[in-house]
């Protein structure tokens, strides 16, 4: 199994929305790929409540059957629809991918 995580820091104002509408719109759009893309076999998706300055904004938990599944999912047009609002809402993204 391939584990898929990202955090994103988001700008405080982006795409006609502030940082806490804008993580909000990213969590539900994310969520709704698990009906879309059938590589997804979970997915989670958790907005930070600490004020730390260390801390991320948005973080992205997937999982998927194998590296193939997760190619599958980056370049699914649903997906990269999300990739392009993505690109204007964030300062900082940091990823893992892992099998376990």
């Amino acid at each position: 199994m391939i584990k898929h995580i990202v955090m994103w820091r988001l700008k405080d104002e982006a795409a006609g929305g502030t940082k806490e509408e804008n993580a909000r719109r990213l969590k539900e759009s994310l969520e709704s790929l698990k009906d879309k893309i059938e590589s997804l076999k979970a997915i989670e998706v958790g907005i930070n409540y600490n004020p730390s300055p260390a801390a991320f904004d948005v973080v992205l938990y997937s999982e998927f059957d194998n590296e193939e599944g997760l190619q599958a999912y980056q370049n699914h047009p649903e997906h990269l629809k999300i990739v392009d609002f993505v690109g204007e809402i964030r300062t900082d993204r940091a990823v893992v991918d892992y099998e376990s």
